[in-house]
């Protein structure tokens, strides 16, 4: 990117909390964070201080497939930072005590989720839509696993997801192509030649259900939603239009009749999560006791009309370019450009041009969107998630939705 002066870089390593079995829940988060606590090379209060020195932002997560860590420095400073970024991810150190510290570190990030009615929602939904599997349990994990894997158990399962045939590394910006390449192979990886884990299993379908988390709240949180599709299905385009058209932008139509003309909610939107062999679609709205019947009825209106009627072409035509908008002042940014090639590498998905992603958005038609609409938010393709004080008036508010869902 000629324009600027910084360049974003990250690896990205194919391990999330999809890949782990109950005994391993959170290990895949918690070793993120133990990156962090220094290697042999560096110490932990020294790396915070050479990005500190650099002005630059170091940083991580941790997602269902996959983690990254990654830093946006000026162009002069690559160099230093992938060297020590590239010594965290290869060789962190496991001591017991840093582990110590950092597993409290965790248990309070837990407690936190815990205590965010916003945030368990979205976990209680999981827990709905993908059963028994781990796509539907937390990204952070379970405290009890956490609280006991020891240093050895942590670094064997570092060992085992942190190998080359796992890693990406990509960058974006001030950068050159072979030269970066060179200074990724002067980092010097370890266990070359290991094999990558096994790729985790698709679930199977399960019927829709709820789930209900008693929390004494001021607002009913709610999600409704149900299986996606996966990362590499091309109605990924179509389906982007359609968040923007049911929920993703402030002209969308539940933001609009929920919260602009009723005032019901604050907050209402919809989302989307793609993965390997699946996904999940669904909306979120959190509201006041007294007027979750009434929210739930306006949703449900609304994902009926969605279904039943086609978009309007000057509709289809506002969410196209809202799309398109989003993708190109995205591709504007360093650290948003670099996730794309880290991810789309990392998931084995074609790396296409601007023009190509606005080609396949405009070639989006309204049978396209209603077709997947009647897939994806059909009363009986939904599961139902809550958070508050009251269950069986949240059931109850489910009827409008899906009487079989509120009987269920």
């Amino acid at each position: 990117m000629d324009s600027v002066r910084s360049a974003a870089l990250g690896f990205w390593i194919g391990t999330g909390s999809a890949g782990e079995d109950d005994s391993h829940a959170g290990l895949s988060h918690l070793v993120e964070h133990m990156l962090f606590r220094g290697t042999a090379k560096y110490g932990s209060l020294e790396i915070d201080q050479l990005f500190d020195a650099m002005g630059a932002e170091l940083n991580a997560g941790t997602g269902k497939e996959t983690t990254s860590v990654y830093a946006r420095v000026l162009d002069v400073h690559v160099p230093q930072a992938l060297d020590v970024i590239g010594d965290m991810v290869w060789r962190p150190r496991f001591g017991e005590d840093d582990l110590a510290n950092e597993r409290e570190i965790v248990l309070e990030e837990i407690a936190m989720y815990e205590d965010d009615p916003q945030d368990k929602v979205f976990d209680v939904l999981g827990e709905a839509v993908f059963p028994a599997h781990p796509l539907g349990r937390a990204i952070i994990g379970r405290a009890d696993v956490v609280a006991s894997t020891p240093a050895e158990g942590l670094a064997a399962f570092h060992a085992d997801r942190y190998v080359p045939d796992n890693v990406v590394v990509a960058a974006a910006g001030s950068v050159d192509h072979d030269a970066f390449a060179d200074l990724v192979r002067a980092v010097e990886a370890e266990r070359s030649g290991a094999p990558a884990p096994a790729a985790y299993s698709a679930p199977e379908p399960t019927p829709a259900r709820v789930r209900f988390f008693t929390k004494e709240t001021e607002q009913v949180h709610v999600c409704l939603g149900g299986r996606g599709i996966a990362r590499d299905d091309e109605r990924r385009y179509a389906l982007r239009v359609l968040d923007a058209i049911l929920g993703g932008t402030s002209s969308s139509r539940l933001f609009q009749e929920v919260r602009e003309k009723r005032g019901l909610a604050y907050s209402v939107y919809t989302f989307q999560s793609m993965f390997a062999g699946t996904g999940q679609a669904g909306l979120y709205v959190g509201t006041r006791p007294d007027n979750v019947a009434a929210a739930l009825r306006v949703v449900a209106d609304e994902l009926a009309r969605l279904c039943a009627d086609p978009v309007a072409e000057d509709e289809l035509a506002r969410a196209k370019e809202n799309v398109k908008g989003r993708v190109v002042l995205g591709l504007e940014s360093t650290l948003s450009r670099m996730n794309r090639l880290g991810a789309s590498l990392l998931a084995g998905l074609p790396l296409l041009s601007v023009d190509e992603v606005m080609e396949r958005i405009d070639a989006v038609t309204r049978d396209d969107l209603a077709a997947l609409a009647r897939e994806l938010y059909a009363p009986g393709a939904l599961s139902a998630a809550g958070v508050g004080g009251d269950e069986a008036a949240f059931r109850a508010a489910l009827e409008p939705v899906s009487p079989e869902l509120a009987a269920a």
